[in-house]
């Protein structure tokens, strides 16, 4: 699939500029088997990188301008070096302007380039294509300009374009786009950007994405609420216990202590992020073990923390996991991602895929009325140079 990608983009570069690209770049989307909304309250997150990506080629242009065409989008802009970047009202293009200004106000020297890009990322799904475009586009013009930047700095570097942009994220994402390797999800800690590997062996069960295709608008207010109300508890925490200096440091018995004390909204909030940090911690244990139905029954878990504490999901997603609770072929589901709508997580019983996909695409129809799509997912490298 990748191999189709790779061709058109290049081809279609070397229609729009006459000449084959100078540097292509794949830079992943990202899949988090649990640990949701966990990367920005300090706690441990276990992303990986899968096989959807953004394919880039580059080459120098020999001017102070940079042309940037989106194939997918038929849109194209142009950011001149010279001047001050600014946000737009083209929403696509302030990713890669906000790539243009960090590597700027971080003192990185480059000239003008030519750039096209076309994703098999499927867009608002939750799999974090704006993450694998800033990270991409990073690495592409550090390649094309031979820029000396590490992989923790791009990570850095993307997600400081993010919050440019106007999207207050965790640095999860972009870190699994840059980090990711080929079998294997990374337990990233938050806090210090300390990580692991652990093998990503699912045995006999795949890994399948239910997009519900649906994406409600709560979601960038909601994602701005949480964090405030999770910096409330916490501080309300660590007032109780002077050796709390994060979640990751607080117990649940703690927690339940001051219950009394705590606001019963920020409560159910900070009550998922203490144990979705404890079930991180499980899930690496049971990866490990090779216990994938272990991993499985906290996914499920997970969701009932998102659902019911966190409050980020909607019908669509929990009718979802309601329903895959039931299907014996699935041993786990979840809402991945930020929540109100996108994607679920399902581990199926290999074989029986296609039966279930049946099954719930009909279900979904007839509950909704909408279409439900399925991406089966393979854990693959980070972003790289061809």
């Amino acid at each position: 699939m990748n191999d189709i990608l790779i061709q058109n983009t290049t081809a279609f570069f070397e229609k729009s500029f006459g000449s084959a690209p100078q540097k292509v770049v794949l830079s992943p989307g990202r899949i988090n088997i649990i640990g949701e909304h966990i990367d920005y309250n300090d706690g441990y997150v276990l992303p990986a990188a899968i096989d959807k990506v953004i394919c880039f080629a580059f080459e120098k242009n020999n001017t102070k301008k940079s042309k940037i065409i989106a194939i997918d989008l038929n849109e194209e802009f142009e950011a001149d070096l010279t001047e001050e970047i600014k946000l737009s009202d083209v929403v696509w293009t302030n990713y890669i302007r906000g790539v243009i200004k960090q590597l700027q106000d971080n003192g990185f020297s480059f000239e003008g380039f030519n750039c096209v890009f076309s994703s098999n990322i499927p867009v608002g799904s939750g799999l974090s294509s704006s993450a694998a475009l800033e990270c991409g586009m990073i690495y592409g013009i550090a390649k094309l300009f031979d820029l000396k930047i590490e992989k923790i700095d791009i990570s850095l570097l993307g997600q400081k374009a993010e919050h440019w942009v106007g999207i207050n994220c965790g640095i999860m994402d972009q870190f699994s786009s840059v980090h990711g390797l080929e079998n294997k999800v990374i337990k990233l800690d938050c806090n210090t950007l300390d990580f692991e590997y652990h093998n990503a062996d699912f045995k006999d069960y795949a890994l399948v994405l239910f997009d519900s295709n649906v994406k409600h608008s709560l979601f960038t207010s909601e994602y701005n609420t949480r964090r405030i109300e999770c910096e409330q508890g916490l501080a309300i925490i660590a007032a109780n216990f002077a050796e709390v200096k994060s979640f990751r440091d607080c117990t649940e018995e703690q927690l339940l202590s001051i219950q009394d004390k705590i606001n019963p909204t920020v409560f159910k909030r900070v009550h998922y992020v203490v144990k979705e940090i404890n079930r991180v911690i499980k899930a690496c244990e049971a990866l490990d073990n090779g216990n994938i139905e272990l991993l499985g029954q906290l996914l499920f878990e997970t969701h009932y923390g998102l659902s019911q504490e966190y409050e980020v999901s909607c019908a669509e997603l929990d009718m979802l996991v309601d329903t895959a609770k039931s299907d014996n072929a699935i041993i786990g589901s979840r809402l991945m991602g930020g929540g109100f709508g996108g994607c679920t997580i399902n581990l199926i019983k290999k074989g029986h895929e296609n039966e279930v996909k049946s099954k719930f695409s009909n279900l979904y129809l007839d509950t909704f009325g909408i279409e439900l799509k399925f991406y089966d997912v393979k854990i693959s490298n980070g972003t790289i140079l061809l």
